[in-house]
């Protein structure tokens, strides 16, 4: 069986789920220790919520053709072009760059899914508190087939019947590779090799790394949640304690 580590990221993340019962799974010292605050992430308040405003207002979707063009690849993924990448293209290159890394990590080159790499980002979006990347990541997973029975189990993946060892290994990587400090350890590397490629670990791993930039991005920035995002949120993530937050 995973030893987890001991700094168990869905100790601090796991908030009210069915009749008020909550996740315990460890001590989660390691990852509340590294809070600026020394407390859970995942429960400060936001610095803006009450009145919030973005840091930088996006712009028009139609501001840069050469931006709109590439952004295209969002209208499968989210059904519209997501408020962040409209910011950053007020330098196009960075709006750019950023939308050919996002097709390239979610271009499946392997046995890893589309819905699984969502469900991975919602996971590592989860450890840094992202609640916009938490809602879009649900919003892309059920796009790209997640079923509402996944969607609420996968707090309780490990006991859960409904995923794979394969995709519980990768889960594990996930929390552990988007914590901070980073809690990949020998055992979680090795379980993530017994069940994936290089290649594939790759692909996983990159999906964590994608998800880093952008919930310092949004978080930071405070990026106003568009309509869809909001609402998929409200029915799959409030019940845990979500909610829109400064990214009104």
């Amino acid at each position: 069986a995973l030893r987890r580590s001991r700094a168990d990221p869905l100790d601090r993340l796991a908030v009210g789920v069915r009749g008020g019962a909550r996740l315990r799974r460890g001590v989660a010292r390691r990852v509340v220790a590294a809070s600026p605050l020394n407390g859970p992430v995942r429960n400060v308040a936001p610095l803006r919520e009450n009145g919030a405003m973005p840091l930088v207002e996006p712009l028009p979707a139609d501001h840069s053709p050469e931006v709109a063009r590439v952004a295209q690849f969002f209208n499968e993924t989210l059904g519209f072009p997501p408020n962040s990448v409209l910011t950053m293209q007020r330098r196009p290159e960075i709006a750019k760059a950023f939308t050919h890394l996002n097709r390239a990590v979610m271009d499946n080159g392997g046995r890893v899914t589309s819905e699984q790499k969502r469900l991975i980002g919602h996971l590592a979006s989860a450890t840094a508190g992202c609640r916009y990347c938490e809602a879009h990541t649900v919003l892309a997973a059920k796009r790209y087939g997640a079923s509402d029975e996944r969607l609420a189990e996968l707090w309780s993946f490990r006991e859960s019947a409904r995923f794979t060892p394969a995709e519980k290994a990768a889960f594990e990587f996930a929390l552990a590779a988007a914590s901070v400090p980073n809690a990949v350890d020998d055992a979680v590397a090795a379980e993530l090799r017994a069940h994936w490629s290089d290649d594939e670990i790759v692909e996983i791993l990159g999906v964590v790394a994608l998800f880093g930039f952008l919930n310092r991005w949004n978080d930071s920035m405070g990026t106003v949640m568009e309509g869809d995002a909001v609402a998929v949120g409200a029915e799959h993530l409030a019940g845990r304690g979500w909610s829109v937050g400064k990214h009104r």
